[in-house]
């Protein structure tokens, strides 16, 4: 028997990322390719019209697995029934804008489609917040949607664990499919840290090394290679003169597909989460942690050994979240 359609809400949906994500999804690259979808496209009201040749263009493209889409500007009417929502709506920065300006818009905006949310989503749904600043838009957005488990609320690191990856293939000439286990820890910032520590290499014909020993570049590892995965979304913007909206849309499939459908076995993928106090991170943010996934349930990977550097950087970008935190509640009164 055919499976029951998932009901996928995109916000932001005739934006860049959306309009490169939405195929994606409908595709089957997000859920599998036996598993129908209902999307729901969600933007504000300039955009209506382009919303509306987004909806006509997945018409045209007769995809087999999309079975209806809600294209809408309506909150209410676009979270009806979702059980996965992928916000990639939200305020940019824009020049000699203050933080608290763009943190004060997005905080209204998370704040309403929170609410939303939580009258209108299914009571399972699980939400992953792409939009800028992404933890603390997820951690606005767990403030006011209370039904919703926190464990449902997660925001996109997968793109820089993706990054850091790439990175690795490339510097060694090899498949990035031969490289696992590196950890994005912390913010979706330049404050991120790119961790290879418990990183493998299996290069080919040959048994599991440690990227470490296989790079043999610690200079490289602790510097150059970390603020490029840092820094890789600024380059891009700089090459293209626009943000990632392929590669942001790809890692969003990556985080949902490995949520749903569980991640392979021996390996772990990076995830914006709720902390739970886990090595050291004070609960009450959304960090960056190495998680495992099995049937729809996220794990944080325990027992990892933590060095004086890593420790550091670690320290450093919770800070930041924790400041972010303080900056957005500020923006609530």
């Amino acid at each position: 028997m055919a499976k029951e359609p998932v009901r996928v809400l995109v916000t932001g949906a005739a934006g860049q990322i959306g309009y490169a994500l939405v195929p994606m999804i409908a595709r089957g690259v997000m859920l599998g390719s036996d598993q129908p979808i209902i999307l729901h496209m969600l933007d504000i009201e300039p955009a209506t019209e382009a919303l509306n040749g987004v909806k006509m263009e997945l018409v045209d493209a007769a995809f087999p697995l999309l079975i209806d889409v809600v294209a809408t500007t309506d909150a209410m009417v676009a979270c009806k029934g979702v059980n996965i929502a992928v916000m990639v709506g939200g305020f940019p920065r824009k020049e000699g804008m203050e933080r608290k300006d763009v943190m004060s818009k997005n905080v209204s905006i998370y704040k309403a489609q929170a609410s939303a949310l939580e009258k209108q989503a299914a009571p399972d749904c699980k939400v992953l917040v792409v939009a800028n600043p992404a933890n603390t838009n997820a951690l606005i957005l767990k403030e006011f949607a209370p039904s919703i488990p926190e464990k449902n609320i997660t925001c996109l690191t997968r793109l820089d664990h993706n990054r850091a990856l790439g990175q690795l293939s490339e510097r060694l000439k090899i498949h990035v499919g031969q490289v696992k286990n590196v950890i994005i820890w912390g913010n979706h910032s330049s404050t991120q840290y790119p961790d290879v520590n418990h990183a493998t290499v299996t290069p080919t014909n040959s048994e599991e090394k440690p990227v470490r020993s296989v790079v043999a570049d610690d200079n490289w590892l602790n510097t150059e290679f970390i603020t490029t995965v840092q820094q890789r979304g600024a380059a891009i913007i700089k090459a293209r003169k626009l943000s990632s909206a392929l590669s942001a849309a790809s890692a969003a499939c990556d985080h949902i597909r490995d949520w749903v459908l569980g991640t392979p076995k021996g390996t772990w993928v990076s995830m914006g989460v709720y902390s739970d106090g886990s090595y050291g991170i004070q609960s009450g943010i959304i960090y960056s942690f190495p998680v495992t996934c099995d049937k729809g349930q996220w794990s944080i990977a325990q027992g990892l050994k933590i060095d004086d550097f890593s420790r550091e950087k670690m320290d450093a970008t919770a800070k930041e979240l924790v400041e972010e935190k303080t900056l957005a509640y500020s923006c609530l009164n």
